[in-house]
């Protein structure tokens, strides 16, 4: 049996741009990315800890060090520049080997969305 299970979380960053006239996606800068184990194209789901949305896109990968949170295309009109969001991606996994896996948490500066 497989189950979903908590792959990756970047805790608490602050949104830094919402564009509208974009495909979709969310834009995240690339240290974030490496430090939580994600990777361009991967799937998450986004919780907007201001307005409570929750809603899934793809990851774009961002300029490294810029801090970079875009909402892009229509996720764009579920946040607002500024909130706060927390970024969760999953994955499927034997039953068995999801007992013993570690996720990838990490918390970001909320202010700079760096990892300090």
């Amino acid at each position: 049996m497989q189950i979903e299970v908590l792959k990756s979380k970047i805790h608490r960053v602050k949104v830094t741009g919402a564009d509208l006239d974009y495909i979709g996606s969310i834009t995240i800068d690339e240290d974030l990315l490496e430090a939580a184990q994600m990777i361009e194209g991967e799937k998450v789901s986004i919780v907007d800890v201001n307005n409570g949305e929750r809603f899934e896109t793809y990851i774009i990968k961002g300029k490294r060090k810029s801090g970079a949170i875009v909402l892009n295309g229509p996720a764009a009109r579920k946040v607002q520049k500024g909130d706060i969001i927390i970024i969760i991606s999953y994955a499927l996994m034997d039953f068995e080997e999801a007992k013993t896996f570690k996720p990838s948490i990490i918390f970001p500066n909320e202010t700079t969305n760096l990892i300090e």
